[in-house]
């Protein structure tokens, strides 16, 4: 079987990685091509194919956000677009079935192939804003569509698409490698999963994270954390920035765990370049500017703090389409050191507040699974 996964998103793409790795657990003889709309990470389990690139915007374009789409028509995007659109064209008769991951976009990318093709929605749910009526005209041409949750499958399904609920992002708690899982750092009581996010303004987002850290230490002289650093960002830029605002920084030999941060002679944050599961193990709380990540830490009942800049229009957008999606398992607080600080303090002395968090992620999540039955329908459609 030759399967083509079209993203479009750094999550989407971590996304379509899981659901190959159950894929090839059922078909190890199977060929799976990738093509990435947004971002040039590598693949880990799939081929790489056809035209890609870094934008600026990370593919936070959504909503009408027109200073990222003017940036990145600026760096591109026009003429990177009618490249992956041409090398979809002349794919044709190559793939058994395409499979799109992302949103609306991703599939209509997909079609352009002609083979059958599979949606697996990610962006798009009724507990924030549902499909409108172009974007179900697109779905209709999916030979199978997953949508994140049952009542969003319900509502395409009485509009006469062929959709049921399966969300892969409870799978991505597992760790891929259970022996790297187990060199996830562990630092201090309680435990900390700092997750600065993926595209660009990680940077910025991890030097707030470790402010807030280094507040909570001066109170909490036990307090440990974990700072995740994503695939296709620099760990020397996170290392200078900590050192700058007054952190001891020791680098490692460990590939997974470039450095490690200390305050006043204690070892107080651990860096990771693994997966998100292994480093929500054993965490209480998760400092989360993330998109994925943040949904991954909320199905693994892990609760989680977001900050938004209130001048920030797509901020904002952002933050509050997350909380529709996630529900009380976030809480979204103002983009400040100080009252941050605070927020984490209140909530790590708030058990039942801390267990109503935990137990409503699982639930909007929902239980693992859902990439291994969009791996068999992948299986099936591309044998037809």
């Amino acid at each position: 079987m030759r399967a083509l996964f079209v993203t479009n998103g750094h999550g989407e793409t971590a996304i379509a990685q899981r659901i190959a790795r159950e894929v090839l657990a059922i078909a190890p003889d199977a060929q799976l091509d990738h093509l990435a709309l947004v971002g040039n990470l590598p693949s880990r389990l799939m081929r790489d194919v056809g035209p890609r690139a870094e934008m600026p915007s990370g593919g936070l374009i959504a909503m009408g956000n027109l200073r990222n789409i003017a940036k990145d028509l600026r760096a591109g995007l026009a003429l990177l677009t009618w490249r992956q659109a041409a090398f979809l064209r002349r794919a044709r008769g190559r793939y058994d079935v395409a499979v799109a991951v992302g949103d609306t976009y991703a599939l209509l990318m997909a079609l352009l192939t002609a083979a059958p093709s599979i949606f697996v929605g990610t962006a798009k749910s009724v507990a924030v804003a549902g499909y409108g009526p172009l974007e179900t005209l697109v779905l209709r041409r999916a030979r199978a569509c997953f949508a994140r949750d049952e009542a969003t499958a319900a509502a395409l399904r009485g509009r006469d698409v062929n959709a049921e609920a399966a969300n892969a992002i409870a799978d991505m708690i597992e760790p891929a490698d259970q022996e790297s899982g187990a060199r996830a750092p562990r630092y201090g009581a309680p435990a900390l999963a700092l997750l600065p996010g993926s595209r660009e303004s990680a940077y910025a987002d991890a030097r707030f994270l470790l402010e807030i850290v280094a507040r909570l230490t001066e109170s909490w002289p036990q307090l440990g954390a974990a700072l995740s650093i994503a695939p296709g960002l620099d760990a020397r830029v996170f290392s200078r920035d900590a050192e700058q605002n007054g952190w001891h920084v020791a680098t490692t030999d460990d590939d997974l765990v470039p450095f490690v941060l200390s305050r006043q002679g204690r070892e107080v944050v651990g860096t990771w370049r693994g997966s998100i599961g292994a480093l929500l193990r054993d965490a209480a709380l998760v400092l989360g500017q993330a998109g994925t990540a943040n949904e991954v830490a909320a199905a693994a009942g892990v609760p989680i703090i977001a900050f938004e800049e209130g001048g920030r229009r797509s901020g904002r957008w952002y933050r509050k389409r997350q909380r529709g999606l996630l529900g009380d398992a976030l809480a979204v607080h103002p983009r400040s050191a100080g009252q941050g600080a605070r927020a984490v303090a209140d909530l790590l002395n708030d058990a039942p507040r801390l267990r109503s968090m935990s137990e409503a992620g699982k639930h909007r999540l929902g239980p693992p699974g859902g990439a291994a039955r969009i791996a068999r329908r992948i299986i099936a459609v591309g044998a037809t």
